[in-house]
């Protein structure tokens, strides 16, 4: 088993993600978003690059589905909710299908589909998700959404976690890049001051979504694995 790290929906070619096992990581905040969702009882989810789209899937039907996602970490004008994992409670989400797009989480999804299976990965779900991976027996790879196509130190510190979880289990081979993941990860216990030294860190204190932050940075708090297949994320 080897395992790979892309550093953003920029950086992904089908040559580094074909016939391997992929897992998206956004985890501020698409994934963390998704994970949640689901584990709140949302029936599947739809990603989507453009909000014209959405609007188009979902045709005014609210009774099945919401619409979820941001532009600029801000929430699209007509949407149910944000880009916030503290919005889709099981109240909200029970039994619908959430229409979600953002700038950086389902366009690196979009991008992945060369890949054999395609896992929705965040430090809320890592653990079960390592345990996915190691059970595919496949080589990885893991994409990091990034900001705006850009390298973003939250994903890579995700990454790491999740590499980290993947070595209890079984032995693999890292890229030098995966390497870097890993030892960053076992570098910063404290997650959420190694994040504040991000500039997307500065978009965070803008808009006030410390709350947001504070949530995503927990550990293996959601036992579900979300997977993309055919357009639509589903539970594993």
């Amino acid at each position: 088993m080897k395992i790979d790290v892309i550093i953003s929906a920029d950086d992904i070619k089908d040559e580094k993600i074909v016939d391997k096992s992929v897992v998206i990581v956004d985890m501020l905040r698409a994934t963390s978003v998704i994970t949640t969702a689901m584990d709140n009882g949302c029936k599947a989810v739809i990603p989507v690059l453009t909000v014209e789209e959405a609007l188009q899937i979902a045709g005014g039907d609210r009774k099945k589905y919401i619409l979820g996602g941001e532009r600029n970490a801000l929430k699209i004008s007509g949407f149910d909710c944000s880009n916030s994992p503290l919005e889709y409670t099981r109240e909200v989400v029970k039994d619908k299908i959430l229409i979600i797009t953002t700038t950086n989480g389902t366009r690196a999804i979009k991008r992945s589909t060369a890949a054999r299976n395609i896992l929705i990965g965040a430090l809320i779900n890592g653990a079960k998700v390592a345990d996915n991976l190691v059970n595919l027996r496949n080589d990885i790879t893991i994409v990091n959404s990034g900001t705006g196509g850009q390298f973003s130190m939250d994903d890579f510190i995700c990454s790491g976690y999740i590499i980290k979880r993947i070595l209890e289990k079984t032995e693999a081979e890292l890229t030098d890049i995966s390497k870097t993941a890993l030892y960053i990860y076992e570098k910063n216990p404290g997650i959420v001051e190694f994040i504040q030294n991000a500039s997307h860190y500065k978009r965070i204190q803008q808009l006030n979504l410390y709350d947001d932050l504070k949530y995503c940075c927990k550990k293996d708090i959601i036992k579900g694995v979300p997977q993309y297949s055919d357009g639509v994320i589903k539970l594993l």
